[in-house]
């Protein structure tokens, strides 16, 4: 093993290779170490700056700094950044105890964006036909300039955004990876453009640059109930600037201006609902290549500049991009006589056809569907979306490939009809192609029940799903909206998942740009498109969907420790807090009661059709929240220096803590709504006093005993009941009902074959049928939110400060567990832990248990034994450490016999089970 470096040299919150053409003027700089000794602790860090000119570096500052910090620490750097300048920094480090630094690390590197307007002396440019019948879907347009370079090219630069969604290509290749860019955001708040480095793509002769375009979410059908059409805009156009940099120090630009020329290429139809239809017989050959022009190209229009109002920036998210290929695991031939291929996995993306032979113009239909009902594919939870991709042979006989590029759907099962090869297997002629954003994967769990373990598998891959872009509720049906309450309560989960701090921040921007359009109250989505909706586009408060402005920037603080992601988004904060209606009488620090709220929303008690009713009182669940909100912001005021405002919000949520205990609890911690719901948030939210709290975890624990341990939550409760039940002493009841196959519960869809979280508790019913609700689906993170438990509770891995500079490890034993590990992989390096039990003797199990910390940072590790649990702090390192324990600590514990008549109705559950 070779000795102790400094590895991994990043800016703000950037993936290595994700820092070409960014927008930052003061970027800050982290680093890890690799093979540190135990223990480690940096005292001392230099960083050296360099510009890169061409093939040069020109050194322009080397500081060091006494300090333990290497993680988000100040640029260095004294002049100002600028447009286009590209930097190189490397750092070394010294620890304690130590005579000599490390050895410099590997160089990182930043490229700045184009930071001002007056950088871009492109136009913006759309096809001539761009706005015919543009209440109708329209085909892709292809727009091309030819362009000659000179000698000693030595770098080459394309800056790209679109009105719609576009794929670059030069000399006849693609630009890129990027799918569907430039992404969704609030396009008249913010639209962001792309840079790529085509030095490799030129010639020395004619070259060609060209983009295919199409309507995307910009001017695409958007939402439920037919939805709506052109909401941002009502043509599609593209915005672009190549700049090539020669040797000698000169400079050549190529705008897109109205020399540019466009024509309809071969995507006849690209919908994110609908799908894509691709006529092969169309094709326009070599229509990104020098010399391929012909009579039929026509000059495109110039539209006015971007207003001022809209940004255009260089965005902070990672984009999304084809990530992984899932072949088929079976063909299937349906009752009516369909092929239907299963990938075996609920997944975002598409097919690929690899290989199809038929006769020109052939249509071969694709369909796709998260589940089978009755055999057949399951259709109706996509209700006004047909999820249909259809490709028109061109007649090769050397056979043909087809995958889409503007359009993806949420499957598992795709529907192959007209299938024209027969010389060809379906079987092999087909894979899925998944897509979503590229976060990086930064949590693991596993345990010794391999059904929880497919449980955090299912809640990743949903999130993948439902992270395209932006972060949405379900992949597959006419919606596929930014809904604010999802990531509300998922952003806990979410941060441990995947490094998704890019893509939340740049989606918090968002949300604050359309609060401000409605005049302090937050969208129920964003990128708000509902604003025409009967229902939904009514402005309106509403807690926890709106409370987002909160809690999803404060998971991200907690994550990473960045203070800067509050300060961005406090005024958002501040402003919401002030349009809660409160109350006019008595409790006047509380919601007002005749609101409206979503409160528990799909408790597993609602009707199908009326999600919104649940067994919690919605303004009892809408208190909660605000006083949680106000904690917090009253907590992120002090943290940001804004002392009044601090004492404000803390006397406000001391007043409205004061006021839901009158209003909802008893002195001896009773609840009103005597459901699993109320008593969790209330244990969670620390809205009752010591005493009351445990007689709350008694309570709800006889509830959930009640209920046969099934779930008895809806979005506000189900991220919290496990959590309060084991913070209040009643860890056996949690896993109890974690374990629990019956539905509804979290393993209930997996007995049903579930490789995603599902949007109800009971998506599909027992006996196969899809749920009857109009609103079903089976990729939705919401439920998932459970995967934070098992990580902190079963394997023990807690985060005590903010961006993990400290951590706990304290397994809590039970439910029959013999084993369990966490890894995350924080600011500072890989943190993890994993524990197994084992029978020792005399009744006992020998507890092992083994810890990763990273380096500059401590863990605390709390290890139960026979005498009680101990207390051991630990610095950087692996470390291990065994003990023993008894078997009942391991479990499952048996439920005591509570008589009469609770042993008749647990025998008449189990007869009905066994007949089940």
């Amino acid at each position: 093993m070779s000795g102790p470096s400094v590895i991994d040299v990043r800016f703000e919150h950037y993936r290595p290779g994700n820092t070409l053409g960014v927008h930052e003027t003061n970027p800050r700089v982290s680093w890890r170490f690799a093979n540190a000794p135990p223990n480690f602790k940096q005292i001392e860090y230099e960083i050296e700056l360099s510009e890169v000119k061409g093939l040069e570096y020109v050194k322009l500052s080397s500081t060091q700094v006494s300090s333990g910090e290497s993680y988000l620490v100040p640029w260095t750097g004294t002049e100002p950044l600028t447009s286009r300048k590209r930097y190189s920094v490397r750092v070394r480090a010294r620890g304690d105890g130590q005579a000599e630094s490390l050895p410099w690390s590997e160089p990182a590197f930043l490229e700045l964006g184009l930071l001002g307007r007056q950088d871009w002396s492109s136009k913006l440019i759309s096809a001539p036909w761009s706005e015919v019948d543009s209440d109708k879907p329209q085909p892709e347009d292809l727009i091309r300039k030819e362009f000659t370079v000179g000698d000693n090219v030595i770098s080459a630069r394309l800056y790209v955004t679109a009105q719609g969604v576009y794929e670059a290509e030069i000399n006849g290749k693609r630009v890129g990876d990027y799918f569907l860019a430039p992404g969704w955001t609030s396009y008249a708040g913010q639209l962001h453009y792309q840079t790529y480095d085509v030095t490799d793509l030129l010639s020395t002769q004619t070259n060609c640059v060209g983009f295919r375009l199409a309507e995307g979410w910009h001017r695409g059908r958007l939402s439920f109930n037919g939805g709506l059409r052109n909401i941002w805009g009502s043509r599609t156009a593209v915005l672009a600037q190549l700049e090539i940099q020669y040797r000698d120090g000169t400079s050549h630009t190529i705008s897109t201006d109205n020399t540019w020329t466009a024509i309809q290429g071969p995507i006849r139809l690209a919908e994110i609902y609908d799908g894509e239809t691709y006529d092969a017989t169309s094709e326009f050959n070599g229509w990104s290549s020098a010399g391929a022009r012909s009579e039929d190209w026509k000059s495109v229009d110039e539209l006015p500049f971007l207003p001022e109002s809209q940004d255009l920036i260089a965005g902070f998210k990672e984009p999304a991009r084809r990530l992984d290929v899932v072949q088929p695991i079976e063909k299937i031939t349906t009752p009516s006589g369909k092929i239907i291929l299963d990938f075996g996995q609920n997944l975002v993306g598409y097919l690929r056809v690899k290989k199809v032979k038929g006769p020109r113009g052939h249509r071969l239909n694709l369909l796709h569907a998260e589940v089978l009902e009755n055999g057949e594919l399951g259709v109706r939870p996509l209700r006004l979306c047909k999820a249909r991709d259809t490709y028109v042979l061109r007649g090769d006989e050397s056979g043909e490939s087809y995958e889409p590029r503007f359009t993806f759907h949420g499957f598992r099962y795709a529907q192959i009809d007209d299938w024209p090869s027969a010389d060809i297997d379906i079987f092999d002629a087909f894979e899925a192609v998944v897509c979503n954003t590229d976060m990086e994967e930064t949590g693991s769990f596993s345990c010794s029940d391999p059904k929880v373990n497919k449980l955090f598998s299912n809640t990743k891959w949903s999130m993948r799903g439902n992270f395209l872009s932006i972060p949405t509720d379900c992949p597959q049906r006419d919606e596929r909206l930014g809904w604010t309450g999802d990531l509300a309560l998922f952003a806990p989960t979410a941060t441990f998942l995947y490094g998704c701090f890019g893509v939340l921040r740049d989606w918090l921007r968002d949300v604050a740009y359309d609060q401000k359009q409605q005049n302090g109250v937050p969208p129920m989505v964003c990128p708000n498109v509902l604003q025409k909706d009967f229902f939904w586009g009514k402005v309106w408060p509403g807690a926890i969907w709106h409370d987002v402005t909160v809690l999803a920037p404060w998971a991200l603080w907690e994550e990473t420790g960045d203070a800067g992601i509050l300060s961005q988004q406090y005024q958002s904060m501040v402003d919401w807090l002030g349009v809660i209606p409160r109350n006019e009488t008595g409790c006047t620090h509380l919601w007002d009661f005749k609101a409206f709220q979503l409160a528990d929303w799909l408790d597993p008690n609602a009707p199908p059709d009326e999600p919104f009713k649940a067994v919690t009182d919605p303004p009892l669940v809408a208190n909660a929240f605000l006083i949680k909100s106000l904690d917090l912001v009253a907590h992120i005021a002090k943290l940001l220096g804004r002392a009044d405002e601090a004492t404000k919000y803390e006397t406000e949520a001391e007043n409205a803590r004061k006021e839901f205990t009158d209003e909802y609890v008893s002195g001896n911690g009773r609840i009103i709504s005597d459901s699993q719901t109320a008593y969790a948030l209330a244990i969670c939210f620390n809205l009752l006093s010591p005493l009351q709290s445990t007689r709350a975890g008694d309570r709800l624990a006889e509830v959930v005993r009640s209920n046969s341990f099934k779930i008895g939550t809806g979005f506000a409760g189900t991220p919290f009941v496990c959590e309060a039940l084991a913070s209040t002493g009643h860890i056996d009841v949690a896993y109890k009902m974690l374990l629990n196959e019956k539905c509804p519960s979290w393993l209930y869809p997996i007995s049903m074959g579930a490789t995603t979280i599902w949007e109800r508790w009971n998506s599909m019913m027992p006996d196969g049928s899809i749920n009857p609700g109009e609103m079903t689906s089976f990729n939705h993170y919401a439920f998932g939110a459970v995967a934070k438990f098992m990580v902190e509770r079963l394997a023990g891995l807690q985060r005590l400060s903010p961006g993990w500079k400290t951590s706990r490890v304290e397994p809590a034993l039970g439910g029959g567990f013999k084993s369990a590990e966490a890894a995350h992989i924080t600011p500072y390096g890989k943190v993890s832990s994993s524990w197994s039990a084992s029978e020792d003797k005399d009744g006992l199990f020998k507890l092992s248990l083994d810890v990763t910390v990273p380096p500059t940072t401590t863990m605390e590790v709390v290890l139960p034994g026979l005498e009680g649990p101990k207390t051991e702090v630990v610095g950087s390192g692996n470390w291990s450490f065994s003990t023993l324990v008894k078997e009942s600590d391991i479990g499952p514990e048996k439920e005591p016999k509570r008589g009469f008549p609770y042993d008749l109705i647990e025998e008449i559950e189990a007869k009905r089970d066994a007949n089940e």
